[in-house]
């Protein structure tokens, strides 16, 4: 597995400063978060789905990576010229304004699609089918499980393998089905819900801070 170069590597050991319990997980956060930059490198983006409170974790981190997280990440020089060409005006006043984004799709956010997929063919292939509509080989996709055995996720995990999409798996200690589903798996060690989604923010805030300073730093 690569190292993390040294600007990297200092968000790792903050993490590990101030989540301790997170230590036995390093190797599997680095090597998931090698996994998303790999895929962004080669113009992919990441597709992210969980339920209830890990829902709210997709959205969360989609938010962070399509616009700027802690640094700015204005526009480039080239597309600010062609904001200009398209309107003087409005263009001057978006190139300011504009942020560079990472592409990532919470899966959980498109409510008429996904009632309607539910409504018309299965509440359990929602994610898998959204995935095989925005997917392509070269993405990723992050199943957030906190028992690694959602139905819907291990579905869509599926469909990735298929399509030639990475699966990182984002869980509890047990890891469940999505442990072997997985290409990377990381397992906050607890087993409480509340507790591990309580781990779950600041690993996915250790990959959108390493991601942003990868590609805007």
């Amino acid at each position: 597995m690569r190292t993390l170069d040294t600007k990297l590597q200092k968000h790792m050991e903050l993490l590990i400063d101030r989540y301790p319990a997170l230590e036995k997980c390093r190797d599997d956060i680095t090597e998931a978060y090698l996994v998303m930059e790999g895929a962004y490198e080669q113009g992919g983006k990441l597709l992210i789905a969980g339920n209830g409170g890990s829902a709210a974790d997709s959205e969360h981190m989609a938010g962070e990576l399509m616009k700027r997280f802690k640094m700015p990440r204005p526009v480039s020089s080239e597309f600010y010229h062609k904001l200009i060409s398209a309107d003087p005006a409005r263009g001057a006043q978006l190139a300011k304004k504009l942020e560079c984004g990472l592409p990532a799709i919470p899966l959980v956010a498109h409510e008429a699609l996904t009632t309607a997929y539910i409504n018309d063919v299965d509440g359990l292939g929602v994610f898998a089918q959204q995935l095989y509509g925005y997917g392509k080989a070269g993405d990723v996709f992050l199943g957030i499980s906190t028992s690694g055995n959602s139905e819907n996720i291990l579905n869509a995990a599926v469909v990735a393998r298929a399509m030639g999409i990475k699966v990182v798996g984002l869980s509890g200690a047990g890891g469940g089905e999505l442990a072997s589903a997985a290409d990377v798996i990381v397992r906050a060690p607890e087993t409480e819900t509340y507790m591990v989604q309580e781990l779950h923010l600041p690993i996915y805030h250790c990959w959108c801070l390493m991601l942003e300073e990868h590609f805007f730093g």
